[in-house]
């Protein structure tokens, strides 16, 4: 068995317990069922972050060398982003239970597709171009930044879907959700600005010899970079607040989600590496 799968495996079914769990404790609103969620996130974090240290030790490298590690340092980031925005206390009341849930969910589902078939956990011998600590950087941050674009999608998603029936009461909560979209993605923009654009350029360089050449993944990655400075200027400079910004939002991950995913299955290039 390829070396750290057995520990995403239990770490994959913490995560969809920690799911239904916290769905059962946002249902019924009681705090002590959220706080069981809660644990049992931490718990498949810390699980999955020992089978993570087990296969880069295995592989020599930082494992996000193929589809299969992305996917599960993917679900990683996702439960890692959920406590440092608990630590922060922008997850309070309502957005607790809702946010979480989002976001576990994510983690959860990255894990799903992580294990089936379609993906081999074999660990294979890197190809040259993943031979370089640039890999780290790039991917590793890029995914951070990504982490808390997930977060704003979901407070983007429920802001949508609240406001469709808005009622006296939500207007606190959808503040709420308008403001976590924006200090998410103002603190992923960066991070996604390091990792994808300058130390993916550098890596670039050393890989293939130039800094950009207009492969796929390298373009959507653009686009999607520009879609979120859209975000941000039309929020300072514009002052968009509520239905269009949290479009914006949702328009953002969801071109991420396709640079991550859907470009590796459908258009080839030097970024596919199966």
């Amino acid at each position: 068995m390829a070396s750290g799968v057995m520990f995403f495996d239990i770490s994959a079914v913490m995560y969809l317990a920690a799911f239904l769990v916290l769905i059962v404790g946002g249902v019924v609103r009681r705090t002590w069922i959220e706080r069981i969620g809660t644990g049992l996130t931490a718990t498949a974090l810390v699980v999955q972050s020992i089978g993570l240290v087990l296969r880069g030790i295995t592989l020599g490298g930082f494992p996000v060398t193929n589809t299969y590690e992305s996917l599960v340092f993917y679900a990683w980031v996702f439960a890692f982003g959920y406590f440092v925005l608990l630590a922060s206390g922008v997850l309070a009341g309502r957005l607790r239970s809702s946010i979480g849930t989002g976001v576990i969910l994510g983690a959860a589902v990255c894990m799903a597709l992580a294990g089936s078939p379609l993906r081999a956990p074999d660990v294979e011998p890197l190809v040259p171009a993943l031979r370089s600590y640039w890999l780290a950087l790039h991917v590793s941050l890029v995914f951070v930044g990504e982490g808390f674009f997930t977060a704003a999608f979901v407070a983007g998603v429920l802001y949508l879907l609240n406001s469709r029936r808005r009622r006296p009461s939500d207007s606190e909560h959808l503040e709420r959700l308008d403001a976590l979209a924006y200090r998410a993605i103002a603190i992923g923009f960066p991070f996604f600005t390091l990792g994808g654009l300058f130390f993916g350029a550098v890596w670039a360089k050393h890989a293939w010899g130039r800094y950009w050449g207009w492969d796929p993944k390298e373009t959507f990655m653009l686009v999607t970079w520009l879609v979120y400075v859209l975000y941000l200027h039309v929020r300072v400079q514009r002052h968009w607040r509520g239905r269009r910004a949290a479009w914006i939002a949702v328009i953002g991950f969801l071109m991420a989600l396709f640079t991550f995913a859907g470009v590796n299955f459908l258009i080839r290039g030097l970024h596919s590496y199966g």
